[in-house]
Protein backbone atom coordinates (compact mmCIF):
# COMPACT_ATOMS: atom_id res chain seq x y z
CA UNK A 1 0.00 0.00 0.00
CA UNK A 2 0.99 3.73 -0.75
CA UNK A 3 2.71 5.22 2.04
CA UNK A 4 0.79 8.23 1.43
CA UNK A 5 -2.20 6.50 1.60
CA UNK A 6 -1.62 4.80 4.65
CA UNK A 7 -0.97 8.60 6.43
CA UNK A 8 -4.28 9.35 4.96
CA UNK A 9 -6.20 6.43 6.49
CA UNK A 10 -5.05 6.90 9.53
CA UNK A 11 -6.04 10.52 9.65
CA UNK A 12 -9.70 9.01 8.72
CA UNK A 13 -8.86 6.32 11.06
CA UNK A 14 -8.62 8.50 14.16
CA UNK A 15 -11.56 10.72 13.21
CA UNK A 16 -13.68 7.63 12.67
CA UNK A 17 -12.65 6.42 16.73
CA UNK A 18 -13.28 9.69 18.05
CA UNK A 19 -17.05 9.77 16.51
CA UNK A 20 -17.53 6.11 18.08
CA UNK A 21 -16.91 8.10 21.70
CA UNK A 22 -13.72 6.19 22.10
CA UNK A 23 -11.26 7.83 24.40
CA UNK A 24 -9.01 9.80 22.97
CA UNK A 25 -5.53 8.18 23.73
CA UNK A 26 -6.54 4.73 22.66
CA UNK A 27 -7.97 6.63 19.53
CA UNK A 28 -4.47 8.08 19.12
CA UNK A 29 -2.87 4.75 19.84
CA UNK A 30 -5.11 2.37 17.77
CA UNK A 31 -4.54 4.50 14.33
CA UNK A 32 -0.67 5.28 14.57
CA UNK A 33 -0.08 1.36 16.16
CA UNK A 34 -2.13 0.15 13.16
CA UNK A 35 -0.43 2.90 10.46
CA UNK A 36 2.72 1.25 11.59
CA UNK A 37 1.76 -1.93 11.37
CA UNK A 38 0.51 -0.80 7.45
CA UNK A 39 3.61 0.39 6.43
CA UNK A 40 6.25 -1.41 8.35
CA UNK A 41 5.06 -4.37 9.86
CA UNK A 42 3.82 -5.53 13.32
CA UNK A 43 7.12 -5.73 14.87
CA UNK A 44 8.53 -2.00 14.59
CA UNK A 45 4.46 -0.94 15.25
CA UNK A 46 4.82 -2.92 18.81
CA UNK A 47 8.56 -1.68 19.44
CA UNK A 48 7.53 1.99 18.91
CA UNK A 49 4.19 0.89 20.88
CA UNK A 50 6.71 0.13 24.07
CA UNK A 51 9.58 2.68 23.34
CA UNK A 52 7.50 5.90 23.03
CA UNK A 53 6.86 5.88 27.19
CA UNK A 54 10.10 5.31 28.01
CA UNK A 55 11.38 7.94 25.37
CA UNK A 56 8.92 10.29 27.42
CA UNK A 57 9.99 9.49 30.42
CA UNK A 58 13.71 7.83 30.60
CA UNK A 59 15.63 7.51 28.10
CA UNK A 60 15.22 10.97 26.79
CA UNK A 61 16.70 13.25 29.67
CA UNK A 62 15.51 16.53 28.00
CA UNK A 63 12.44 15.77 27.19
CA UNK A 64 11.60 14.18 30.56
CA UNK A 65 12.82 17.09 32.05
CA UNK A 66 10.13 19.06 30.09
CA UNK A 67 7.34 17.13 30.73
CA UNK A 68 7.88 18.19 34.75
CA UNK A 69 6.64 21.54 34.38
CA UNK A 70 3.47 20.29 33.41
CA UNK A 71 2.64 18.50 36.92
CA UNK A 72 4.03 21.17 38.99
CA UNK A 73 1.78 24.04 37.41
CA UNK A 74 -1.09 21.60 37.75
CA UNK A 75 -0.23 21.64 41.48
CA UNK A 76 0.38 24.99 41.69
CA UNK A 77 -3.02 25.95 40.40
CA UNK A 78 -4.77 23.15 42.60
CA UNK A 79 -2.80 24.36 45.93
CA UNK A 80 -3.70 28.30 44.89
CA UNK A 81 -6.94 26.94 45.06
CA UNK A 82 -7.68 25.45 48.16
CA UNK A 83 -5.80 28.12 49.96
CA UNK A 84 -8.58 30.32 49.34
CA UNK A 85 -6.75 32.63 46.94
CA UNK A 86 -9.51 32.65 43.91
CA UNK A 87 -12.04 33.95 46.97
CA UNK A 88 -9.26 36.91 48.04
CA UNK A 89 -8.41 37.79 44.49
CA UNK A 90 -12.45 38.31 43.85
CA UNK A 91 -12.71 39.87 46.70
CA UNK A 92 -10.38 42.45 45.20
CA UNK A 93 -11.54 42.66 42.16
CA UNK A 94 -14.93 42.97 43.45
CA UNK A 95 -13.35 45.97 45.36
CA UNK A 96 -11.84 48.03 42.67
CA UNK A 97 -15.35 47.57 40.18
CA UNK A 98 -17.55 48.23 42.66
CA UNK A 99 -19.72 51.31 42.49
CA UNK A 100 -20.08 50.82 38.69
CA UNK A 101 -22.55 48.71 37.39
CA UNK A 102 -21.73 45.01 36.16
CA UNK A 103 -18.75 45.46 38.96
CA UNK A 104 -19.59 41.73 39.97
CA UNK A 105 -19.42 40.39 36.64
CA UNK A 106 -16.40 42.76 35.97
CA UNK A 107 -14.74 41.60 38.81
CA UNK A 108 -15.45 38.02 37.79
CA UNK A 109 -13.26 39.06 34.32
CA UNK A 110 -10.39 40.38 36.78
CA UNK A 111 -10.50 37.85 38.54
CA UNK A 112 -10.10 34.81 36.38
CA UNK A 113 -7.93 36.75 34.30
CA UNK A 114 -5.48 36.96 37.43
CA UNK A 115 -6.11 33.82 38.49
CA UNK A 116 -5.11 31.89 35.10
CA UNK A 117 -1.59 33.41 35.62
CA UNK A 118 -0.59 30.90 38.28
CA UNK A 119 -3.36 28.12 37.32
CA UNK A 120 -3.23 27.18 33.55
CA UNK A 121 -6.39 25.48 32.92
CA UNK A 122 -9.41 26.78 31.94
CA UNK A 123 -11.45 24.31 33.84
CA UNK A 124 -9.98 24.83 36.75
CA UNK A 125 -10.25 28.24 36.86
CA UNK A 126 -13.85 27.96 35.77
CA UNK A 127 -14.63 25.23 38.53
CA UNK A 128 -12.90 27.54 40.60
CA UNK A 129 -14.85 31.11 40.48
CA UNK A 130 -17.98 28.88 39.76
CA UNK A 131 -18.42 28.55 43.80
CA UNK A 132 -17.06 31.92 44.38
CA UNK A 133 -18.35 34.54 42.15
CA UNK A 134 -21.76 33.03 41.30
CA UNK A 135 -23.26 33.07 44.49
CA UNK A 136 -22.25 36.70 44.51
CA UNK A 137 -23.96 37.60 41.37
CA UNK A 138 -27.11 35.58 42.58
CA UNK A 139 -27.40 37.33 46.04
CA UNK A 140 -27.39 40.80 44.50
CA UNK A 141 -30.04 40.02 42.04
CA UNK A 142 -27.74 39.32 38.70
CA UNK A 143 -29.61 37.85 36.02
CA UNK A 144 -28.13 34.19 35.62
CA UNK A 145 -27.75 34.11 32.08
CA UNK A 146 -25.15 36.52 32.40
CA UNK A 147 -23.70 35.47 35.60
CA UNK A 148 -22.94 31.83 33.97
CA UNK A 149 -22.14 33.07 30.65
CA UNK A 150 -19.52 35.58 32.07
CA UNK A 151 -17.95 32.80 34.30
CA UNK A 152 -17.86 30.29 31.63
CA UNK A 153 -16.22 32.78 29.15
CA UNK A 154 -13.55 33.99 31.45
CA UNK A 155 -12.67 30.46 32.80
CA UNK A 156 -11.29 30.01 29.46
CA UNK A 157 -8.62 32.89 29.79
CA UNK A 158 -7.11 29.99 31.67
CA UNK A 159 -5.49 28.54 28.57
CA UNK A 160 -4.42 32.01 26.99
CA UNK A 161 -2.79 33.79 29.86
CA UNK A 162 0.76 32.08 30.99
CA UNK A 163 1.25 30.03 32.50
CA UNK A 164 -0.93 27.97 30.14
CA UNK A 165 -1.16 23.93 30.15
CA UNK A 166 -1.51 24.04 26.49
CA UNK A 167 1.13 26.20 25.69
CA UNK A 168 3.45 23.92 27.46
CA UNK A 169 1.75 20.85 25.85
CA UNK A 170 2.46 22.85 22.23
CA UNK A 171 5.72 23.51 23.16
CA UNK A 172 6.56 19.61 23.77
CA UNK A 173 4.92 18.84 20.55
CA UNK A 174 6.25 21.18 18.29
CA UNK A 175 9.62 21.75 19.61
CA UNK A 176 9.71 25.74 20.45
CA UNK A 177 10.53 27.58 23.41
CA UNK A 178 8.38 27.82 26.80
CA UNK A 179 9.75 30.77 27.73
CA UNK A 180 8.96 32.34 24.13
CA UNK A 181 5.46 30.94 24.27
CA UNK A 182 4.35 31.97 27.35
CA UNK A 183 6.09 36.01 25.94
CA UNK A 184 3.52 35.23 22.88
CA UNK A 185 0.41 34.82 24.51
CA UNK A 186 1.28 37.73 27.06
CA UNK A 187 -0.63 40.32 24.85
CA UNK A 188 -3.28 38.44 23.61
CA UNK A 189 -4.52 36.90 27.11
CA UNK A 190 -4.82 40.40 28.33
CA UNK A 191 -6.40 42.12 25.41
CA UNK A 192 -9.29 39.00 25.78
CA UNK A 193 -9.94 39.85 29.26
CA UNK A 194 -10.25 43.78 28.68
CA UNK A 195 -12.45 43.11 25.49
CA UNK A 196 -14.20 40.33 28.39
CA UNK A 197 -14.42 43.58 30.38
CA UNK A 198 -15.76 45.57 27.68
CA UNK A 199 -18.84 43.02 26.72
CA UNK A 200 -20.00 43.63 30.29
CA UNK A 201 -19.47 47.69 29.77
CA UNK A 202 -21.79 47.18 26.79
CA UNK A 203 -24.12 44.89 28.51
CA UNK A 204 -24.80 46.93 31.44
CA UNK A 205 -25.57 49.59 28.63
CA UNK A 206 -28.00 47.91 26.97
CA UNK A 207 -29.88 45.23 29.77
CA UNK A 208 -29.30 47.68 33.04
CA UNK A 209 -32.03 45.52 34.80
CA UNK A 210 -29.25 42.31 34.87
CA UNK A 211 -26.81 43.75 36.39
CA UNK A 212 -27.96 45.72 39.58
CA UNK A 213 -25.67 48.10 41.05
CA UNK A 214 -23.17 47.60 43.92
CA UNK A 215 -22.31 49.80 46.57
CA UNK A 216 -19.15 51.84 45.80
CA UNK A 217 -16.33 51.16 48.73
CA UNK A 218 -13.91 54.04 49.88
CA UNK A 219 -10.34 54.12 48.41
CA UNK A 220 -8.86 52.95 51.64
CA UNK A 221 -11.14 49.55 51.51
CA UNK A 222 -9.73 49.00 48.03
CA UNK A 223 -6.51 49.16 48.40
CA UNK A 224 -6.59 46.99 51.43
CA UNK A 225 -8.56 44.48 49.40
CA UNK A 226 -5.66 44.89 46.48
CA UNK A 227 -3.01 44.23 49.07
CA UNK A 228 -4.35 40.78 50.01
CA UNK A 229 -3.58 39.76 46.87
CA UNK A 230 0.18 39.57 47.12
CA UNK A 231 0.14 35.76 47.44
CA UNK A 232 -0.74 35.39 44.05
CA UNK A 233 1.34 38.65 42.98
CA UNK A 234 4.33 36.22 44.29
CA UNK A 235 3.98 33.26 42.72
CA UNK A 236 3.17 34.78 39.29
CA UNK A 237 6.70 36.62 39.49
CA UNK A 238 8.05 33.19 40.55
CA UNK A 239 6.20 31.14 38.23
CA UNK A 240 6.27 33.72 35.19
CA UNK A 241 8.38 36.67 35.37
CA UNK A 242 11.43 34.63 37.20
CA UNK A 243 11.47 33.19 33.69
CA UNK A 244 11.89 35.82 31.79
CA UNK A 245 14.58 37.77 33.86
CA UNK A 246 17.13 34.61 33.85
CA UNK A 247 16.13 33.59 37.80
CA UNK A 248 14.93 30.26 36.55
CA UNK A 249 14.54 27.84 33.61
CA UNK A 250 10.58 26.95 33.66
CA UNK A 251 10.97 23.85 35.51
CA UNK A 252 12.44 25.45 38.12
CA UNK A 253 10.23 28.45 38.55
CA UNK A 254 7.13 25.23 38.48
CA UNK A 255 8.87 24.21 41.08
CA UNK A 256 9.45 27.14 43.21
CA UNK A 257 6.27 28.80 42.95
CA UNK A 258 4.68 25.11 43.55
CA UNK A 259 6.64 24.95 46.69
CA UNK A 260 5.92 28.62 47.60
CA UNK A 261 2.69 27.92 47.25
CA UNK A 262 2.46 25.23 49.62
CA UNK A 263 4.88 27.70 52.38
CA UNK A 264 1.83 30.91 51.92
CA UNK A 265 -0.59 28.43 52.55
CA UNK A 266 0.45 26.73 55.52
CA UNK A 267 2.05 29.71 57.26
CA UNK A 268 -1.42 31.58 56.43
CA UNK A 269 -3.41 28.24 58.25
CA UNK A 270 -5.49 28.51 54.95
CA UNK A 271 -4.09 25.12 53.65
CA UNK A 272 -3.60 22.07 56.15
CA UNK A 273 -2.47 18.41 55.11
CA UNK A 274 -6.41 17.53 53.69
CA UNK A 275 -5.59 20.24 51.48
CA UNK A 276 -2.21 19.33 50.55
CA UNK A 277 -3.06 15.65 50.12
CA UNK A 278 -6.11 16.91 47.78
CA UNK A 279 -3.85 18.79 45.50
CA UNK A 280 -1.81 16.02 44.86
CA UNK A 281 -4.50 13.61 44.10
CA UNK A 282 -5.74 16.04 42.11
CA UNK A 283 -2.43 16.54 39.85
CA UNK A 284 -1.84 12.95 39.60
CA UNK A 285 -4.66 11.86 38.14
CA UNK A 286 -5.02 15.38 35.99
CA UNK A 287 -0.94 14.58 34.80
CA UNK A 288 -1.95 10.98 33.95
CA UNK A 289 -4.68 11.65 31.56
CA UNK A 290 -2.79 14.08 30.08
CA UNK A 291 0.26 11.95 29.39
CA UNK A 292 -1.69 9.06 28.49
CA UNK A 293 -2.95 11.12 25.49
CA UNK A 294 0.58 12.50 24.88
CA UNK A 295 1.79 9.02 24.62
CA UNK A 296 -0.68 8.42 22.02
CA UNK A 297 0.04 11.71 20.59
CA UNK A 298 3.26 10.80 19.84
CA UNK A 299 2.68 7.68 18.19
CA UNK A 300 0.52 9.30 15.78
CA UNK A 301 2.91 12.01 14.68
CA UNK A 302 5.58 9.69 14.50
CA UNK A 303 3.28 7.69 12.03
CA UNK A 304 1.99 11.13 10.24
CA UNK A 305 5.60 12.19 9.54
CA UNK A 306 6.79 8.24 8.55
CA UNK A 307 3.96 8.58 5.97
CA UNK A 308 4.64 12.31 4.90
CA UNK A 309 0.94 13.29 5.01
CA UNK A 310 2.31 16.76 5.96
CA UNK A 311 4.48 17.08 2.98
CA UNK A 312 1.36 15.74 0.22
CA UNK A 313 -0.35 18.43 2.25
CA UNK A 314 1.45 21.17 1.37
CA UNK A 315 1.99 19.92 -1.63
CA UNK A 316 -1.04 20.10 -2.66
CA UNK A 317 -1.74 23.87 -1.28
CA UNK A 318 1.13 25.07 -3.73
CA UNK A 319 -0.85 22.65 -6.90
CA UNK A 320 -4.28 24.46 -6.01
CA UNK A 321 -2.61 27.63 -5.31
CA UNK A 322 -4.10 28.71 -2.42
CA UNK A 323 -3.47 31.87 -1.20
CA UNK A 324 -2.02 31.62 2.98
CA UNK A 325 -5.14 33.35 3.73
CA UNK A 326 -7.64 30.61 2.27
CA UNK A 327 -4.99 27.82 4.29
CA UNK A 328 -5.49 30.06 7.56
CA UNK A 329 -9.61 30.51 6.57
CA UNK A 330 -9.58 26.13 6.23
CA UNK A 331 -7.81 25.87 9.62
CA UNK A 332 -10.13 28.23 11.52
CA UNK A 333 -12.96 25.93 10.08
CA UNK A 334 -11.35 22.82 10.88
CA UNK A 335 -11.04 24.11 14.66
CA UNK A 336 -14.33 24.82 14.89
CA UNK A 337 -15.85 21.89 13.85
CA UNK A 338 -13.01 19.62 15.86
CA UNK A 339 -14.37 21.83 18.90
CA UNK A 340 -17.62 21.31 19.06
CA UNK A 341 -16.74 17.73 20.02
CA UNK A 342 -13.52 17.26 21.48
CA UNK A 343 -11.44 19.22 24.37
CA UNK A 344 -8.37 21.42 23.62
CA UNK A 345 -5.58 19.10 24.89
CA UNK A 346 -6.48 16.38 21.92
CA UNK A 347 -7.74 18.60 19.20
CA UNK A 348 -3.99 20.46 19.89
CA UNK A 349 -2.47 17.16 19.73
CA UNK A 350 -4.20 15.53 16.67
CA UNK A 351 -3.57 18.72 14.65
CA UNK A 352 -0.33 19.79 15.20
CA UNK A 353 2.07 17.16 13.78
CA UNK A 354 0.00 17.54 10.38
CA UNK A 355 -0.86 21.39 10.24
CA UNK A 356 2.75 22.72 11.69
CA UNK A 357 4.59 21.99 8.73
CA UNK A 358 2.03 23.92 6.03
CA UNK A 359 1.81 26.69 8.77
CA UNK A 360 5.83 26.89 8.22
CA UNK A 361 5.17 26.60 4.27
CA UNK A 362 3.08 29.42 4.15
CA UNK A 363 5.10 31.82 5.91
CA UNK A 364 3.92 32.12 9.39
CA UNK A 365 5.81 32.13 12.40
CA UNK A 366 5.62 28.82 14.96
CA UNK A 367 5.31 31.41 17.97
CA UNK A 368 2.52 32.82 16.22
CA UNK A 369 0.39 29.57 15.48
CA UNK A 370 1.21 28.33 19.12
CA UNK A 371 -0.94 31.28 20.37
CA UNK A 372 -3.60 30.95 17.50
CA UNK A 373 -4.21 27.65 18.59
CA UNK A 374 -4.74 28.91 22.23
CA UNK A 375 -7.05 31.64 21.23
CA UNK A 376 -8.95 28.75 18.76
CA UNK A 377 -9.20 26.37 21.64
CA UNK A 378 -11.10 29.18 24.01
CA UNK A 379 -13.46 29.36 21.24
CA UNK A 380 -14.05 25.81 21.10
CA UNK A 381 -14.45 25.69 25.51
CA UNK A 382 -17.50 27.63 25.13
CA UNK A 383 -19.31 26.90 21.72
CA UNK A 384 -21.59 25.05 21.52
CA UNK A 385 -22.96 21.80 21.65
CA UNK A 386 -19.96 20.49 23.85
CA UNK A 387 -18.47 23.49 25.85
CA UNK A 388 -16.35 22.40 28.28
CA UNK A 389 -16.28 25.18 30.80
CA UNK A 390 -19.63 25.70 30.68
CA UNK A 391 -20.34 21.92 31.58
CA UNK A 392 -17.93 22.28 34.54
CA UNK A 393 -20.63 25.64 35.69
CA UNK A 394 -23.48 23.59 34.75
CA UNK A 395 -22.26 21.07 36.75
CA UNK A 396 -21.32 23.45 39.68
CA UNK A 397 -25.13 24.91 38.95
CA UNK A 398 -27.75 22.28 38.17
CA UNK A 399 -30.52 24.51 38.72
CA UNK A 400 -29.36 26.51 35.29
CA UNK A 401 -29.91 24.67 31.89
CA UNK A 402 -27.21 24.10 29.27
CA UNK A 403 -29.50 26.18 27.19
CA UNK A 404 -29.17 29.30 29.41
CA UNK A 405 -25.14 29.12 30.02
CA UNK A 406 -25.09 28.74 26.07
CA UNK A 407 -26.43 31.71 25.51
CA UNK A 408 -24.63 34.09 27.84
CA UNK A 409 -21.84 33.10 26.80
CA UNK A 410 -22.86 34.27 23.43
CA UNK A 411 -21.80 37.97 23.66
CA UNK A 412 -18.61 36.67 25.05
CA UNK A 413 -17.75 35.08 21.68
CA UNK A 414 -17.63 38.04 19.68
CA UNK A 415 -14.40 39.39 21.67
CA UNK A 416 -12.71 35.47 20.62
CA UNK A 417 -13.37 36.31 17.08
CA UNK A 418 -12.09 40.13 17.06
CA UNK A 419 -8.96 38.98 18.55
CA UNK A 420 -8.86 36.05 16.34
CA UNK A 421 -9.02 38.50 13.75
CA UNK A 422 -6.65 40.62 15.04
CA UNK A 423 -4.07 37.55 15.51
CA UNK A 424 -4.42 37.10 11.61
CA UNK A 425 -4.44 40.22 10.59
CA UNK A 426 -1.48 41.50 12.55
CA UNK A 427 0.71 38.76 13.46
CA UNK A 428 3.25 41.33 15.83
CA UNK A 429 0.55 40.94 18.03
CA UNK A 430 1.92 37.42 19.17
CA UNK A 431 5.62 37.69 17.88
CA UNK A 432 6.91 41.26 19.35
CA UNK A 433 7.40 40.60 22.73
CA UNK A 434 9.03 37.14 22.28
CA UNK A 435 11.28 38.83 19.93
CA UNK A 436 12.08 41.51 22.72
CA UNK A 437 12.96 39.70 25.63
Amino acid sequence: MDIELIGLLAVVGLLVLMFLRVPIAMALLISGTLGYAASQGWGVALRTLASVPYELTGANPGVAYSFTVVPLFIFMGAVASRANMSSELFDAANAVFSGVRGALAAATIGSCAAFSAICGSSIATAATFSKVAIPQMRRYGYDMELATGAVASAGTLGILIPPSLILVIYSLVAEEPIAKLFAAAMIPGILLAIAYVLVIAILAKLYPEKMPMTPSLPWASRLKALLGIWKLALLFVLAVVGIYLGWFSPTEAAAVASFTAVVIGVATRSLGWRGIWEAGVETVQTSAMLFFIVIGAFVFSRLIVLTQFPVSLVNLVERWELSPWMVILAIVALYLILGTFLEEVSTLLITVPVLLPLIKSIGFDPIWFGVFVTVMSTVGLISPPVGLTVFVVQSQNPEVSLQTIFKGVMPFLYADILLLLALVMYPPLATWLPSVL
